[in-house]
């Protein structure tokens, strides 16, 4: 492997690195919030506390994450263009499955639209990296664009 293809490897898995830790700090951020004798917040005391749509949000954006992090980890195969498509569909799928854990729980209509047109666009970047490397658009078993199960 030439020395510029092994950067451009390293690159792109660490600015997968980098996107997973700033979703998962913001996803795991706490806000600690209590009232007072007037109803009045305070950031000073108890945690807030969390919906169980806001729970089942963390948990699936966080499996998400785990799980595209984990295949994009995939060691270098000897071909360039195939080891850059077996890191970037993970990369990919994690958006999809992340922008299929907002429509699930999400309120903003436009965040929700964002959300589907990720789904969209992923799917067929999926599709159209697949095919430039020879194999089907899709995985033997189902759509790559499926959701993770919650």
């Amino acid at each position: 492997m030439h020395a510029s293809s092994a950067r451009s490897l390293t690159g792109i898995a660490i600015a997968g690195i980098i996107s997973g830790a700033v979703v998962a700090t913001a996803i795991g951020h706490e806000h600690r919030l209590s009232a007072d004798s007037h109803g009045h917040s305070s950031q000073r005391t108890a945690k807030r506390t969390i919906s169980p749509d806001e729970e089942a949000f963390i948990t699936q954006s966080n499996a998400a994450m785990s799980k595209m992090m984990a295949e994009m980890a995939a060691g270098p195969s000897g071909d360039i263009d195939r080891d850059f498509v077996a890191m970037m569909i993970p990369h990919h799928q994690g958006a999809i499955d992340m922008a299929a854990a907002v429509l699930r729980f999400g309120r903003n209509e436009q965040i929700r639209r964002l959300a589907q047109e990720i789904i969209v666009t992923q799917q067929q970047e999926i599709a159209a990296m697949r095919l430039a490397i020879g194999d089907p658009p899709h995985s033997v078993g189902g759509s790559p664009a499926e959701p993770a199960s919650p």
